[in-house]
């Protein structure tokens, strides 16, 4: 049962036992009336007194019917009252119990977050983001500020942090020392900047994709640090415009969406010393592996390079598209996620 669940039922036994206490309470204030022929006064006064069973003497003398509707009044009262006290401490306990217990929890899982991906801002294209990372099942944190949001991602299941994505205190809480990426996906152009910069500040080498909404802000955004700016209405209508134009290239982009297509798989492959590609020529380098295509070579300055010849000779620094059997491109260190 969720946390939530658990706080409105709880809450709802509280207002049953106060609805049934204030029925008892009126019963009481209509017997002693109808029995003693007491004041409407002395008759809340007297019902009272002895539900909460403060040990105040009676009003008046009370007759044998009234005493007899006194101790059916003490019997209900009582356990109504003992009821709702429960009731409320339960409430107490179990709310700050699992709030206490749940932020610990996120907290440590945050703390051991390695080679992970900060989601800054979790609006309508922040938990798409968050969809996709979890559909490809990599490692993330969601930043932002707003509760209902957050309480949102929590219903998911995402680890999430409470801040500012735009002050040092917060990312670092998010681990962005450890992080693989940050994504900027504020609703706020001006946010996403100062996300970007702050990022940039705390960590230079921190690959930082960021949200704009305005191309005007694009130039500043790359100014501040951002390593690749999207702007999802901008590729929004390319796509439509290519879905009407081109569709059989859609339905490709959306078959590798997930980088999945049986036991093949769309992968990049990074050209340094430890792959052992470095200085070989595709062919020499892919020697071996059958069932693996070079779709595309992206070179140190970002030059992308589309079907390139299998005499093109790896250089430090490349990154290789490629899709091919699974078993395969790990043995030449393909990254699939």
């Amino acid at each position: 049962m969720r946390f939530s669940d658990v706080s409105l039922l709880l809450t709802s036994r509280v207002a049953k036992g106060l609805v049934a206490l204030a029925g008892i309470i009126a019963v009481g204030t209509a017997g002693y009336m109808a029995i003693e022929g007491w004041s409407f006064l002395d008759a809340v006064y007297m019902t009272v007194t002895t539900v909460t069973t403060v040990g105040f003497r009676e009003v008046r003398p009370l007759s044998t019917e009234g005493r007899v509707f006194t101790l059916f009044l003490l019997l209900f009262g009582v356990g109504v009252a003992f009821y709702i006290l429960t009731a409320m401490v339960a409430a107490i306990i179990e709310g700050d119990l699992r709030h206490l217990f749940g932020e610990r929890r996120i907290r440590l899982a945050i703390e051991r977050l390695r080679d992970h991906y900060i989601i800054c801002g979790f609006g309508r294209v922040g938990e798409e983001i968050a969809r996709e990372m979890l559909a490809r099942k990599v490692p993330f944190v969601v930043v932002d500020t707003n509760i209902p949001q957050l309480e949102r991602a929590r219903e998911q299941g995402l680890l999430t942090v409470q801040g500012d994505a735009t002050t040092e205190a917060t990312l670092q809480q998010a681990r962005i020392e450890h992080c693989r990426a940050l994504i900027a996906a504020s609703d706020s152009d001006s946010s996403n900047t100062y996300i970007t910069l702050t990022a940039k500040a705390i960590r230079p080498e921190t690959f930082v994709v960021a949200r704009v909404g305005s191309p005007a802000v694009e130039r500043k955004l790359r100014q501040a640090g951002a390593d690749r700016v999207v702007s999802p209405y901008l590729i929004g209508g390319r796509r439509m415009a290519l879905a009407a134009l081109q569709p059989i290239i859609t339905d490709f982009i959306d078959l590798f969406r997930t980088d999945t297509q049986g036991d093949r798989l769309l992968a990049e492959v990074a050209v340094d010393e430890q792959s052992g590609l470095f200085g070989k020529e595709l062919s020499e380098a892919l020697e071996g592996c059958r069932d693996v295509v070079v779709l595309a070579v992206r070179d140190g300055a970002g030059s992308l390079t589309v079907g390139p010849a299998r005499s093109t000779r790896l250089a430090q620094g490349d990154i290789l598209l490629v899709i091919g059997d699974e078993a395969e491109l790990s043995v030449i260190g393909a990254r699939t996620r």
